[in-house]
């Protein structure tokens, strides 16, 4: 089986130029046996899938990229009946044209056939644009109209498909070794808590509420050190400055507070099937209050067995 030639990925996402997918025979796993499985990767044109792809050939799977959609049953046949290609994954997107309109049909039938799960990948439109920008490649819708109606158009087309996915990853704020590891770690044999990415997030009021947040907390009723002129200049990732934040009793409460609602909710989110959560702490400026509390809460999510990954967005460099 030979697959059309790919359109490419973007250049903020690891593009894989000339890479050839189809008819690579995946390493055994240390799973043991495998049990039957597809992934259809899908989603908008520049929003990653040839390295959530790249990232499931690593994992074992038998993968190709832009297979017609009315070979997605034959391809499926063909996982189910091999001893030797057992898990799958395949790129479906809106370089099939016109017949990716059967694509949810096909996927009804198929997954009474095969387990199949569908990986949606999109991005903000602003990301997009930067990512075509970098690459100077065309939409794969065509060259009359601009980049951003194509992409309007795109997420027209493909939204019945986006309301079948069991995962939809917004990769705007991830590169591509983040991309990769965050589909090695949901798709592989693991335990729960290795399988959500928790983002701790640290930012100012004065410039905005992070708009990919999904939990906001407001830590500007802690004291506030800007007012102690020896730590004006000073970030909260300073010892003496956490030291004077954490003496106050109220500090104290809140992370012991906000740790075990956290550790209470991400087990939830797992069986919702999230593979990342955003939590953000915000102070006046993002510089002090709640960059210590980012920290803070980040290592007890770690110890909790959490993968965490602490950001400052608004802290002085």
């Amino acid at each position: 089986m030979k697959p059309r030639k790919s359109s490419g990925e973007s250049k903020g996402l690891g593009r894989d130029r000339g890479r050839k997918l189809a008819g690579k025979k995946p390493s055994r796993t240390h799973d043991g046996a495998q049990s039957p499985e597809l992934v259809i990767i899908t989603g908008l044109s520049g929003s990653g899938k040839a390295s959530v792809l790249k990232a499931f050939e690593d994992l074992g799977y038998y993968c190709v990229d832009n297979l017609p959609v009315e070979l997605i049953p034959r391809f499926a046949e063909m996982a189910v009946q091999s001893g030797e290609i057992r898990r799958t994954a395949l790129v479906v997107d809106v370089r099939e044209g016109a017949q990716l309109d059967q694509l949810p049909g096909i996927l009804k039938s198929v997954r009474r056939m095969i387990p199949t799960k569908v990986v949606y990948l999109e991005a903000a439109d602003a990301v997009l644009l930067r990512r075509f920008s970098e690459t100077r490649r065309p939409h794969p819708l065509g060259t009359d109209a601009p980049v951003k109606a194509a992409l309007k158009a795109e997420r027209r087309h493909l939204s019945s498909i986006r309301a079948l996915a069991d995962f939809v990853i917004d990769t705007s704020k991830f590169n591509v070794h983040e991309l990769r590891a965050l589909v090695t770690e949901r798709f592989r044999k693991q335990s729960p808590e290795q399988s959500i990415l928790v983002s701790c997030v640290s930012f100012g009021f004065r410039h905005g509420v992070p708009e990919d947040a999904d939990l906001v907390f407001d830590v500007r009723f802690l004291p506030n050190p800007h007012f102690v002129p020896e730590f004006r200049p000073l970030t909260g990732r300073h010892a003496r400055v956490a030291k004077y934040i954490r003496s106050f009793p109220q500090t104290q409460e809140f992370i012991q507070r906000i740790s075990d609602l956290l550790v209470y909710l991400l087990p939830h989110y797992i069986h919702e099937g999230k593979s990342y959560l955003t939590i953000s702490f915000g102070c006046t400026g993002g510089q002090h209050r709640s960059v210590m509390i980012a920290e803070d809460v980040g290592k007890r999510l770690n110890k909790a067995g959490y993968r965490v990954k602490v950001l400052h967005r608004d802290m002085p460099r």
